[in-house]
């Protein structure tokens, strides 16, 4: 087991993702503890994908067009055990990675990130990974949503890996959905990170993808109190009942 010398920050995976990697059989940090509910998961994917119609594989994987078939060819790899894997560091290619820089952190700074996911349940930013298409959204056959479906076992695992440290919630609703918080913060110090537009309201979009990344950097460098003087592209931090909000330019 690492040995983390800050805190734990939780940031979702990426929607794009770089092609290629490795064969190799690392399961990553949890994948012992999560072997048995990642089987329920590819059994189920076994029955259901080859199957799917278009629009219920669009609806499965969560992309459309031109983009659908290449998710299915990747999964298909996956599916048949010939998928071949990278470290997420290097796989997730959105914004919020790229503002991130992955590649300029410490492998310490990196086994600190954890991204949950719904293939995956839950891995750190150092665990290899194949190039996968599933929301954590998906209501998946017997399973039901995944979010519900994974919360246990990787409340779990969080629990294990952050237990009376200090743990940094950059997640969006859909993937803070696989975490029981209350459990958490009965042994860690949780804050949560919001990211709010100029009239008040949940900001999304390029500018706080990107702030997202940065802010993700800055605890991992620097620890989360940092964030009281956080200033960045006229995004501002500040203090919360539950942690911080970073405020979007006026």
């Amino acid at each position: 087991m690492t040995t983390h010398t800050g805190p734990i920050v939780l940031i979702p995976p990426s929607e794009g993702k770089a092609p290629g990697g490795r064969r190799a059989s690392d399961r990553g940090s949890f994948g012992r503890r999560l072997a048995a509910d990642r089987s329920r998961l590819l059994a189920e994917l076994r029955l259901i994908l080859p199957k799917a119609s278009p629009m219920a594989a669009s609806k499965l994987l969560g992309v459309r067009g031109a983009l659908l078939e290449s998710a299915q060819n990747s999964m298909a790899l996956i599916l048949e055990g010939h998928q071949v894997v990278m470290p997420a560091w290097q796989r997730y290619a959105g914004v919020v990675w790229s503002h991130l820089a992955p590649e300029g952190l410490s492998v310490e700074q990196r086994s600190r990130l954890l991204v949950p996911s719904g293939f995956y349940g839950i891995t750190t930013a150092e665990d290899p990974i194949a190039d996968y298409r599933l929301k954590m959204s998906v209501n998946l056959g017997t399973l039901g949503v995944l979010s519900r479906f994974w919360r246990e076992p990787v409340t779990d695992v969080v629990l294990r890996r952050a237990r009376g440290g200090e743990i940094v919630n950059l997640l969006p609703q859909e993937h803070a959905g696989c975490l029981n918080f209350d459990a958490l913060g009965a042994v860690c110090d949780v804050s949560h990170i919001h990211f709010v537009s100029a009239d008040g309201h949940h900001a999304i979009g390029h500018g706080a993808k990107s702030v997202k990344g940065i802010v993700a950097r800055r605890v991992l460098e620097r620890g989360s109190a940092s964030l009281t003087r956080f200033r960045w592209d006229g995004w501002r931090a500040a203090r919360s009942s539950t942690g911080f909000e970073i405020h979007a330019p006026r």
